[in-house]
């Protein structure tokens, strides 16, 4: 979760906190626990997960990327609430009741304080001494900040600067964010960009009393950052009041909305949860199923699938698994059959060259080489072999590609030994997609990809496609991470032809590639003839009574 408001000065060297603090417990007496608060020094705090419990559910502030149509893209663009005011003036606490009103799992909530700029050398010496303005719009990065909300925007993941309020600079590792329906950004300068403005489609400007803010501050910076009171003081004299001032609140009358008291506004809290509930259903992205299956009749098969050769082999391990008597140990045996075949298969359809090499017996051997970027077997950090000069330089090894896969859980989890099998050290991801039962909308419940994922060639796994809804978001979110689309081949055992279709369409660039194509799905979105539920014949579960095929798009 996105910290509280910090300090925009630099922390100075306390001299006596502890009685700095006492004295002013008489201004602002202590509510609730007495425990002392843990110092935060970093725009992000990187030791708790992105979550905000409430007694209804849990919301995760990181976000998560929403929903697509049938066309793969987005419905409608995130709504954004723009929260500014001034220093200490509530806006995180604001934000965090909105959260928790709006009741909405997935929310993205982003503080301007990640996007400090990097300072120079002579900067650095100036904040050190408290001598630099933090509260000067020149200090933010407005690039990074516009270029950020965009891409949250459009529902696609961003890197996060953390920047580190003791050195004052940007650490080495950055946050992850992922797009979702709410995005919440607060800040002291939320509304000081012209651009900035245009993506903001709600502005509330949270209207706190001077004199209050400054006793947060004081209590903030002395209990949580150790500082003096007469260090405080002369920073909020010095640079905090005249850019409130100047800066800050004249951007008042830009609000739609204008908070007085803060937090403790909680008729202007509530009148803003109802409007942005009216917005959110106008937007509400749902799924489509039957526009899904009604899109396509009658259309010949894209030229981007590519099925395996259905030899009395192929199809006499379709017979065995297809077949509801047969055993779990069988159905196990002869999918994995299957699965090393369609891998070979796919890997034989990414892009190679001639090449020559010369074999023990000093001839000449005509054959092929991948053609794309060099790595190691499949995607790790490359095992370099004894350097060579010259005549001796050895082209590159025909399996030196740079592959990554991703398992669409459950069911695509089960293809991932065949491929290890064929790809020696491949990187795998996985990807966890559900339904929520109560408003219909699948959601992105667990990522985990490999760093760089942009650079390889991906195998995305799904053992059954019937109405492709599964695929199509496991393939937007592998965009939303800038792989390119003609390098993504989705994988799959058995797929209905409205599955094909629905992914092709949204991404033609996207090769799709199977052992087998059904005709039918029925109305329950069950490929007919079908192989039963994947996922529950291979791991010995039973299935609920309204699976489909697209069993990870279901809830659980």
């Amino acid at each position: 979760m996105a910290a509280a408001p910090v300090a925009e000065g630099a922390p100075a060297e306390p001299r006596d906190s502890n009685s700095s603090a006492e004295s002013l417990d008489r201004l602002y007496p202590t509510v609730g626990s007495t425990k002392p608060p843990r110092k935060r020094t970093t725009s992000q705090c990187k030791s708790e997960p992105p979550l905000l419990r409430t007694s209804k559910r849990t919301i995760y502030t990181a976000g998560r990327p929403p929903w697509y149509n049938e066309h793969g893209t987005q419905s409608k663009e995130a709504f954004v609430i723009g929260l500014g005011g001034g220093s200490a003036s509530g806006k995180t606490t604001v934000a965090t009741m909105i959260i928790e009103a709006l009741d909405v799992p997935w929310v993205v909530l982003l503080s301007m304080d990640s996007f400090y700029k990097v300072l120079t050398k002579q900067q650095q010496e100036q904040a050190a001494s408290n001598d630099f303005n933090f509260d000067h719009p020149d200090a933010f990065d407005f690039d990074l900040i516009i270029a950020t909300l965009k891409k949250l925007k459009q529902g696609k993941s961003v890197k996060i600067p953390i920047y580190d309020f003791t050195t004052h600079s940007r650490k080495k590792e950055w946050k992850t964010l992922y797009g979702a329906n709410v995005i919440i950004f607060e800040g002291i300068m939320a509304f000081a960009d012209k651009e900035l403005l245009k993506l903001l489609d709600l502005k509330i400007f949270v209207d706190t009393d001077s004199d209050i803010r400054l006793v947060r501050r004081l209590r903030r910076d002395i209990s949580e950052r150790g500082r003096d009171i007469e260090g405080v003081i002369k920073q909020y004299n010095k640079f905090v009041k005249p850019a409130f001032d100047q800066y800050i609140q004249p951007t008042m009358r830009l609000a739609d909305i204008v908070v007085p008291r803060g937090s403790g506004n909680t008729v202007a809290i509530d009148l803003i949860v109802q409007h942005v509930h009216s917005q959110l259903e106008e937007r509400k992205l749902r799924w489509d199923m039957a526009a899904l299956a009604s899109a396509h009749q009658c259309h010949p098969l894209p030229q981007t699938l590519s099925v395996l050769k259905s030899t009395p082999q192929v199809r006499g391990m379709h017979t065995i698994i297809r077949n509801k008597e047969t055993s779990r140990d069988e159905f196990i045996f002869y999918s994995k059959r299957l699965m090393r075949l369609l891998i070979e298969h796919a890997l034989s359809l990414l892009p190679f060259q001639s090449c020559t090499v010369q074999t023990p017996q000093g001839q000449d051997y005509e054959g092929r080489t991948y053609s794309g970027k060099q790595g190691c077997a499949l995607g790790l950090p490359m095992r370099r072999p004894p350097r060579r000069t010259g005549a001796e330089q050895l082209p590159p090894h025909p399996c030196a590609l740079q592959i990554t896969g991703v398992s669409i859980l459950r069911a695509g989890e089960t293809m991932e030994p065949a491929l290890r099998a064929v790809c020696k050290d491949v990187r795998i991801g996985t990807i966890l997609i559900q339904t929520n039962c109560n408003t219909g909308e699948p959601e992105l419940h667990y990522l985990r990809l490999p760093k760089d994922i942009s650079e390889d060639h991906v195998i995305l796994m799904d053992c059954t496609v019937s109405t492709g809804a599964a695929a199509m978001m496991a393939v937007r979110v592998l965009l939303d991470h800038d792989v390119p689309e003609d390098k993504i081949f989705l994988l799959s055992l058995l797929m209905a032809e409205m599955g094909v279709h629905s992914v092709a369409y949204a991404f033609p660039r996207v090769k799709i590639i199977t052992t087998a194509v059904d005709k039918k799905v029925n109305d329950l979105f069950r490929i007919i003839p079908g192989i039963g539920n994947f996922g529950d014949r291979y791991f010995g579960t039973d299935a609920p009574p309204d699976w489909s095929d697209d069993e990870d798009v279901l809830s659980s």
